[in-house]
C-alpha cells in the first residue's frame, strides 16, 4: 500500500534528512530503473519489504512512474454472486485516495460476464476458458481530481487529522506509512469509511446505468 500512495505523488518520499529518492536523469524504459543501485540505499525509498526480510526495488523509486495509474478491484477478492450483487470495499481504496500529495482521478468501472467465461465452479477442462459467451466494461465519468468537493473535503480532513497525529507523535511518518493512531484511530477508520462509500457509490452508479 505505500508504494501504491507513493506511485500516485511526487518524491522525496522520506524525511527531509534522508538521501534524495531520484538520480537526476531519468529512463522512459521500465527495464531500466533510475537509480544506480536500489539496493545500496540506507533509506526505504528504494527499496521495499513484504515481510521485512526480503528485499524488492521500489516501484516508486521510478521517476517515470510518477502519476501512475493505479486499476483496483476493491472488493478484493473474487466474487461471483448470481446476483451479481457487489461485496463490501476494501478500506485500502480510501487510503490510494486521501494520503497521495494530490486527489487522484478516479474512474469507476463495472465489468460483468467474466464470470461466464472462466467462472470459479467450472468443471474440466478448467484450463480453458468458455467461448461464446457476452462481457462487458462500462466506464463512469471521473468522480475525483482536484474538482471533486466530496473526495477534497474527505482529504482536508484527512489532512488536519495526519497534522494532529504528528504532534501526538512528535514526528512525522514518511509519505505512505502511518502511526497507529492514524492505523486504528476512531476519526481515521471513519473518514476511510465515509471515502470508501463513495467510491462503492460511483461504481454502483456505473452499473445501474450500463
Amino acid at each position: 500500500m505505500t508504494q501504491a500512495v507513493r506511485l500516485m505523488s511526487h518524491p522525496p518520499f522520506t524525511k527531509p534528512n534522508s538521501p534524495s529518492s531520484l538520480a537526476s536523469s531519468v529512463s522512459p524504459s521500465t527495464g531500466s530503473p533510475d537509480i544506480a543501485d536500489p539496493f545500496s540505499s540506507p533509506t526505504d525509498a528504494y527499496t521495499y519489504s513484504t515481510n521485512g526480510v526480503d528485499t524488492f526495488p521500489a516501484p516508486s523509486a521510478f521517476a517515470s512512474r510518477q502519476y501512475s495509474w493505479i486499476h483496483v478491484f476493491p472488493e478484493g477478492r473474487v466474487h461471483q454472486h448470481p446476483l451479481k450483487t457487489m461485496r463490501y470495499f476494501k478500506w485500502g481504496i480510501a487510503r490510494l485516495i486521501l494520503e497521495p500529495e494530490e486527489c487522484p482521478d478516479i474512474i469507476p468501472m463495472w465489468i460483468e460476464g467474466n464470470d461466464q467465461i472462466m467462472h470459479e465452479s467450472r468443471e474440466w477442462p478448467r484450463f480453458l476458458p468458455r467461448v461464446g459467451r457476452r462481457c462487458g466494461v462500462w466506464f463512469g465519468e471521473n468522480v475525483g481530481g482536484q474538482g471533486s468537493k466530496v473526495f477534497e473535503d474527505l482529504r482536508a480532513k484527512w489532512r488536519e487529522l495526519v497534522e494532529r497525529d504528528a504532534v501526538v507523535e512528535g514526528k512525522r511518518y514518511a509519505m505512505g506509512v502511518l502511526s497507529d493512531g492514524l492505523k486504528y484511530g476512531k476519526e481515521a477508520v471513519a473518514l476511510r469509511e465515509e471515502c470508501t462509500r463513495q467510491v462503492r457509490g460511483a461504481v454502483l452508479k456505473v452499473r445501474r446505468a450500463r
